[in-house]
């Protein structure tokens, strides 16, 4: 049964010392997905999340002729036990010009960034598309780096549909910026060593992106020749939950994930930035920042605004409508301790809307979500998981408001 169009969160307490698991990041899963293709045998990918952006990248995989396994894992409704079987940096061939191999990415940034570079280690076009969000989204640093390699990429605004024309490894240099995203170094670096590439990233943070470094350290550590692999449990999706008042079991301490930092910053200090600090978790902090007792201000926020949604805009509009004061200068909100109220919360199809709401309708009555199934991208268990710790969720498409099962509400 899917959820409902809309949903009424009811506040609540979590018990003490309550304890909560999450799937395993989404971030080193599609990293680790194309590491595995591009090694030689199968390895296995233990505790890899399996949500719309994964399933994403793994049709893609399969759609280019790899063998890729999915089994279910016991101890977490939404990780699998992944094996791709690799070929040892071989990609399959591609169509021609005229008739393409399809490769449809959702509104998986990753998958998006990381295909791109992949699908020019093949021989023939390769045309990725996506949903027309992901049409929107900045894509022009990436080809722009793939070009200076000697690929040819077809798009007339630098942005998806765009054919890929594969060539195969290609020795040279390149250089790509990461000022829209750092996913265009890390699509770059997870296919260097086949590419034969070298790569010299530009822009704010360049090397000390928190992302770039996760994909650096990844590549480290990854076995290059069959093996096995575990995902961590992703630390965004974990934020939401310490947010609620709940410790997050197998939190890692491995520093590959800026938002494992997240329970560092409870309660809110009097300024937090999304350079070098917080990453996606910085948006739990924002819908949180109300509650604090002093006015928080969150800076260097211009990275979201080309994600999922216009997440900043969509951020101060949401909190403005439950009776936030929010102040948007430039790309800083500044949130002031304010007194919230009920309103049904627009999510606008993404997940992180959904998820941070959520959290502060546990706290404050009358917060009904739209489109709460958009979870799915990244958690689609994650409003099971609150009503397993005994949180109460209503249908707020029934006049008597009733409440949900818990096998009601995976998305």
């Amino acid at each position: 049964m899917p959820l409902p169009d809309v949903i009424e969160m009811v506040p609540w307490s979590p018990p003490s010392r309550a304890e909560v698991t999450v799937p395993g990041s989404k971030s080193i899963t599609n990293r680790a997905l194309i590491l595995a293709a591009l090694a030689e045998g199968e390895t296995t990918l233990r505790g890899a999340l399996w949500s719309e952006d994964t399933q994403v990248m793994v049709d893609c995989l399969q759609d280019l002729g790899f063998m890729v396994n999915v089994a279910d894992e016991p101890d977490e409704l939404c990780n699998r036990a992944i094996t791709v079987y690799g070929r040892g940096g071989q990609v399959p061939r591609g169509g021609t010009r005229e008739n393409p191999l399809e490769l449809f990415v959702g509104n998986a940034g990753t998958a998006a960034r990381f295909l791109s570079a992949f699908a020019c280690l093949g021989e023939g076009v390769y045309r990725l598309h996506g949903v027309p969000r992901m049409h929107e989204r900045p894509q022009a640093a990436l080809f722009g780096a793939l070009r200076q390699l000697g690929y040819r990429i077809e798009s007339p605004n630098d942005r998806l549909p765009a054919l890929i024309h594969g060539a195969g490894p290609r020795a040279g240099k390149c250089r790509v910026s990461i000022e829209d995203s750092s996913q265009f170094a890390s699509a770059l670096m997870l296919c260097a060593r086949v590419g034969g590439w070298k790569i010299e990233v530009t822009g704010e943070n360049a090397e000390e992106s928190p992302y770039v470094a996760m994909t650096a350290k990844l590549i480290s550590a990854f076995p290059q020749r069959s093996g096995s692999f575990r995902i961590e449990p992703d630390c965004s999706s974990g934020s939401y939950f310490w947010a609620a008042g709940f410790s997050v079991a197998h939190w890692p301490s491995s520093g590959w994930q800026i938002d494992e930092r997240f329970p560092k910053f409870l309660p809110l200090p009097k300024k937090i930035s999304r350079r070098g600090e917080l990453g996606d978790s910085i948006m739990t902090a924002i819908v949180m920042a109300p509650f604090a007792k002093q006015e928080v201000v969150f800076t260097d926020l211009e990275r979201l605004r080309v994600q999922e949604c216009e997440r900043v805009s969509a951020l101060r509009t949401e909190l403005t409508r439950c009776g936030a004061r929010v102040k948007e200068q430039g790309d800083s909100l500044r949130v002031f301790s304010s007194t919230l109220h009920g309103a049904e919360i627009e999510t606008y199809n993404d997940h992180r809307m959904a998820m941070c709401f959520a959290i502060v309708g546990l706290k404050v009555p009358g917060i009904k979500i739209k489109n709460p199934a958009c979870v799915k991208k990244t958690f689609p268990n994650f409003f099971q998981k609150l009503a397993a710790m005994g949180a109460q969720i209503l249908d707020a498409t029934d006049s008597r408001s009733s409440s949900l099962r818990e096998d009601d509400l995976l998305a």
